[in-house]
């Protein structure tokens, strides 16, 4: 009877139990049986009440199957948990599901790399199914971690440590798919999952032999040559993945992991890895969310101010690449906040060169310390040059917009520039600051291309630039004038008149050009004067170079295509004329070479203007003036005085008229219809049309203060003062004037630098005391109110008071008498 009663117990068994049983042979090397898989299939799609109870007795088959180290009925489970995985699609799958990720977390448990990656495969199959309705209790922490840490693989084999980290790859692009889709899972977004998802990634990425890939849009071959998948371009794959699904909450969460990488393992410096990283990332995301990009490497450039100049340059550089990239779309409204951190590290770059430079001086060390300096020059050229790329790619009227923010930034006198200390970083620091940010400039403007000349160069631009041209520094004044080139070169002509030389046949150049606009006109007449004057005293500058006197006949010959009318052509001869002769007479005691070359560059643009302007007798003049300079004063020509070693006479003689140009017979060229050449007859005179006057340096005004007369106002007799032609020759005369500024400027900046510091603030509160009090007297004055017959209001010892005054005691205009 008991064996009867065991007999019998076997039929039992529940069905599901008997089915499930059925699909293990004896011999787990025969695999899964196939007819007894189709009937549990087909009672589970029958019965799908039941799958929740089919997973549970597998995955107790599995986990004992484990322990006892059988490994090939763990590999059978797992194939026919495949299987009903993706033949059941119910809502009764989620209990299934749950027994299911439960036996993953088992094989992934284990320390048999055939167990991990067979449970990773069977969790991406799971991954690419397409669920109903979303889970609400369904977590993949545990996921997460645990792929993670098969990306980082030690194992001594390189096969197996291969193998392992694909396997984790592709278990972390399965997580990455089954979540981000889901609402119900934008807990995957959060800073403790993506700071294991992205360093897994870029670990692997990192740890290929091949850096030299670009971040182009396509996605790369994830097999190697010899078939076997590689970790590198499929962890590549899965990070493209993520951030082209991150969302517009979700980027600084994804970003910032890949900085704390890449400080971690030191891969600013060198930066390939770095730049290849955020090519990739700006590839990937959608184009609205490139401003969240360039916002975090931006913050991570704050963070990093105090690091070494290496590591600062590096990161500059991938901001480079990452604006590259933004600057085709959207940047979003972080265009201003781009240069402004910019120039901030750019003068933290030079009081650090100083720095080092003065401490290189003070030492013995002094390889050490060059070492410091050209490294801090990288950085700045890297700023230099993200500057001048991202402000190149911007549309037109953002373009200005940089242009105009750039020359506030640049230390100029006479305007103000709170962000740039230039009191503490001295001569050197000034001059070194201003010739970047011009540089920068450079890049900005090339390519600008403005329709009227008043919107390119308003005044707040205008008078800092030319303020800039009068500064006794060449490469100053290059940089102005490059600057000037190509904010006003339209047609892109500059190029064919590169050179200063007699063009023999303007014609040939194809010179593009059209009709000077109405606003052009009204722009000429308002600052032509303030252009002619800094070309004028640009001339003169006594260390100007061969570069210098290019880049003046290319403005001259610019102005004269794109902004010269027939009243323009007048002016510019004119200041033409007023060169030649300020070469001549010589009172400012120039160089010889400096003589020659003001009057090779008169020759030079005289030959053009007069070709541009198809004036035949206009053009035999200046030819045959030429002619007699090849063959007696060949150093008054281009071509001969900007050679090296060319002789120079010991002076120019006036008197030898047939080597000059004479105003007479260009006024009589120009006689007729079209030219008012009586106007060549009056003599070019500079005229201050700005309020930036000429200077040594910025560094040698930055210390002037307003002097306040201390005698009172002058009386009428002072006022009245007869107006004749000796005293509008004495107030235009400043030849005197110059050596007393000179010596008042340097008593004052003595006086700053050496004196107390009480005692220089007791004079500028006197100063300023003194200028209250001035102030006070004068809107007495002009805030009085007239006098009324009615009576005026006044008030003394605390009583008012009414005082009335007669009618025939006011004094009125003589227009309202009658």
């Amino acid at each position: 009877m008991p064996a009867g009663v065991c007999g019998c117990c076997g039929p039992l068994r529940p069905r599901y139990k008997r089915l499930v049983d059925n699909i293990f042979p004896e011999d787990p090397k025969d695999g899964l049986s196939k007819s007894d898989m189709e009937k549990l299939t087909f009672y589970a799609v029958s019965a799908p009440e039941k799958l929740d109870r089919i997973g549970a007795y597998l995955a107790e088959r599995l986990s004992r199957d484990v322990v006892r180290h059988r490994y090939g009925y763990v590999v059978i489970a797992m194939e026919a948990l495949d299987q009903l995985l993706m033949a059941c699609h119910s809502q009764s799958i989620k209990p299934f599901v749950e027994s299911f990720l439960h036996m993953v977390a088992k094989l992934l448990e284990s320390r048999e790399p055939d167990l991990q990656v067979l449970g990773t495969n069977s969790f991406v199959k799971f991954a690419n199914i397409e669920e109903d309705t979303p889970s609400y209790h369904r977590r993949y922490d545990f996921f997460v971690s645990q792929f993670s840490a098969m990306c980082h693989s030690t194992h001594e084999d390189p096969d197996t440590r291969t193998r392992i980290r694909v396997a984790g790859i592709k278990g972390l692009q399965g997580v990455v798919r089954k979540t981000v889709n889901d609402e119900l899972q934008a807990i995957i977004w959060e800073p403790q999952h993506m700071d294991k998802l992205i360093p897994s990634m870029l670990f692997n990425m990192q740890d290929s032999e091949d850096l030299d890939r670009t971040g182009h849009p396509g996605t790369p071959s994830v097999v190697g040559q010899d078939g076997e998948e590689n970790p590198a371009t499929l962890a590549e794959s899965c990070f493209r993945e993520l951030l082209g699904r991150a969302a517009y909450g979700n980027m600084n969460n994804a970003v910032r992991p890949v900085l704390v990488h890449l400080d971690n393992h030191h891969l600013w410096d060198p930066n390939e890895f770095a730049v290849s990283c955020f090519r990739i990332i700006m590839y990937s995301i959608q184009a609205q969310h490139s401003h969240h990009v360039i916002q975090q490497v931006l913050n991570h450039l704050d963070t990093h101010n105090k690091n070494t100049p290496r590591v600062r340059a590096g990161i500059v550089q991938v901001l480079l690449e990452t604006v590259a990239i933004a600057a085709k779309g959207s940047v979003g409204p972080t265009v201003l906040e781009v240069f402004n951190t910019l120039l901030k590290h750019l003068r933290m770059s030079v009081d650090f060169e100083l720095g080092e430079s003065s401490r290189r001086n003070s030492s013995t060390s002094v390889s050490s310390g060059r070492g410091k300096e050209s490294e801090e020059r990288i950085v700045q050229n890297a700023i230099i040059q993200t500057i001048g790329f991202f402000g190149g790619n911007l549309p037109d009227y953002q373009r200005a917009e940089v242009m105009m923010f750039i020359m506030g930034k640049v230390p100029v006198y006479g305007t103000p520039c709170h962000t740039l200390d230039t009191v503490k970083i001295g001569h050197q620091g000034t001059k070194r600051i201003q010739t970047m940010l011009l540089s920068s400039l450079i890049m900005v403007t090339s390519g600008f291309k403005s329709k009227s000349m008043a919107a390119a160069l308003p005044p707040p631009f205008l008078d800092p630039l030319f303020s800039i041209s009068l500064m006794e520094d060449s490469e100053l004044r290059q940089l102005v004038l490059e600057i000037l080139h190509n904010i006003i070169d339209r047609h892109d002509n500059r190029a064919k008149l590169r050179g200063i030389r007699i063009i023999p046949n303007v014609a040939a150049l194809k010179i593009k050009r059209e009709k000077i606009s109405k606003q052009d006109v009204a722009f000429m007449k308002k600052h032509g004067q303030q252009l002619y004057r800094h070309i004028y005293l640009g001339c003169k500058e006594e260390d100007n170079v061969h570069k210098n006197f290019e880049l003046l006949f290319t403005t001259l010959a610019i102005l004269t295509i794109e902004l010269a009318n027939e009243e323009v052509v007048i002016d510019l001869i004119r200041l033409a004329i007023a060169l030649q002769d300020m070469a001549l007479t010589n009172e400012e005691n120039m160089p010889m070479f400096i003589r020659c070359g003001i009057n090779a560059l008169v020759a030079a643009y005289l030959n053009f203007l007069s070709q541009m302007i198809a004036n035949p007798p206009f053009c035999q003049h200046v030819s045959k003036v030429i002619e007699l300079r090849t063959m007696d004063a060949p150093y008054l020509l281009p071509e001969h005085v900007f050679r090296d070693k060319c002789p120079l006479p010991e002076n120019l003689d006036k008197e030898d008229r047939p080597l000059y140009f004479q105003t007479a017979d260009m006024a009589e060229c120009l006689a007729g219809p079209g030219y008012n050449a009586e106007r060549l007859s009056i003599a070019y005179v500079p005229q201050v049309t700005d309020r930036l006057t000429r200077r040594k340096s910025f560094v040698d005004t930055i210390s002037l203060q307003v002097d306040i007369m201390s005698n009172s106002l002058p009386d009428k007799s002072q006022l009245a003062e007869e107006i004749t032609f000796e005293t509008l020759k004495k107030a235009i005369d400043t030849t005197g004037l110059e050596e007393q500024e000179r010596e008042k400027r340097r008593q004052v900046m003595e006086k700053f630098q050496k004196a107390p510091f009480e005692e220089i603030a007791a004079h500028c509160e006197s100063k300023a005391n003194m200028l209250h009090d001035r102030l006070a007297q004068i809107f007495e004055l002009t805030i009085r109110p007239p006098p009324s017959p009615s009576g005026v209001v006044s008030i003394s010892a605390g009583h008012t008071q009414h005082q009335s005054v007669p009618v025939y005691e006011m004094k009125f205009p003589d227009l309202c008498v009658y």
